[in-house]
């Protein structure tokens, strides 16, 4: 039996994820493989390395910095979440992300990120976090807010372009055992983007447009895909009961703490259901 955790993006409601993980990480509880978009990659990073409360804490502390995310940040640099502030110092000197924790955990772990000329996901193993920041950065690479980034000689950007959900990936590595934790509620469905923006902005890249265009229909596909397989018992879904009212850009300390709490209520709740589950 091989275990595989598959963690939805959405930006600041990863800290819905981060509270479940931090339960996990309390309670001792271990997956074989993580495959993670954005948001997910960012925070489930810190269930490998072991770090309880890392993904709350230095967003409670920086979130207020302009130097982490900020318009001027945006419009000097072209990324919104500042590069050299939230990946780099944050991840190097401000809270230090324990790479020698992560590499003793001994999963794999993936970041979905798209691949801009392709338009198509891509999932980029992780062996060093720290060394690999450049991943982590494609994977949460927000269409519109942030620059480009390039891994191995390839452009990416987030992978909630093409692939919010990695469940079939998962699945398909030959995880037989896989949790999947959603940032929406059950009832959700995506709308669609304003086409003439996505054709402005991204026109020189016809196959990233074209996904960008489609973005809507691919998640929702997901959504109902998810749902089946829940159905089926072949995955495990926590998902959050009802819409968790913040945005992906939430700053208001009250609220990210109350999303991580939800998370963390959420992660107890079902605690004992996925240990049986992840033990079948």
């Amino acid at each position: 039996m091989k275990t595989g955790l598959v963690l939805e993006g959405g930006a600041m409601r990863g800290l819905y994820t981060a509270g479940i993980l931090d339960v996990w990480i309390d309670e001792g509880v271990r997956v074989d493989a993580l495959f993670g978009t954005s948001a997910g990659a960012i925070f489930g990073a810190n269930l490998f390395s072991g770090q309880k409360g890392r993904g709350l804490r230095y967003n409670l502390r920086y979130m207020p910095d302009k130097r982490y995310i900020s318009v001027r940040s945006w419009l000097t640099t072209g990324d919104m979440f500042n590069r050299d502030f939230a990946y780099y110092r944050i991840t190097n000197e401000l809270d230090p992300f324990d790479e020698a924790a992560f590499e003793r955990y001994g999963g794999e772990f993936y970041a979905v990120a798209t691949n801009v000329e392709t338009g198509e996901a891509e999932c980029l193993r992780v062996d060093n976090m720290v060394e690999q920041l450049e991943t982590l950065r494609a994977t949460s690479a927000l269409p519109f807010f942030s620059r480009m980034v390039e891994v191995d000689g390839k452009r990416y950007l987030d992978g909630g372009v093409s692939n919010s959900i990695p469940v079939r990936d998962c699945l398909e590595r030959g995880y037989d055992r896989v949790v999947v934790i959603l940032t929406q509620p059950a009832d959700y469905r995506k709308q669609p983007m304003n086409p003439a923006l996505i054709r402005l902005r991204y026109g020189r890249h016809p196959k990233l447009r074209d996904a960008l265009l489609r973005r809507h229909e691919a998640y929702n596909a997901q959504c109902e895909d998810v749902a089946r397989l829940e159905a089926e018992g072949k995955v495990f879904v926590i998902r959050p009961e009802s819409a968790l009212g913040i945005g992906r850009m939430e700053r208001d300390p009250a609220r990210l703490q109350a999303v991580y709490d939800r998370g963390a209520q959420d992660g107890r709740r079902t605690l004992e259901a996925v240990r049986a589950y992840l033990a079948e």
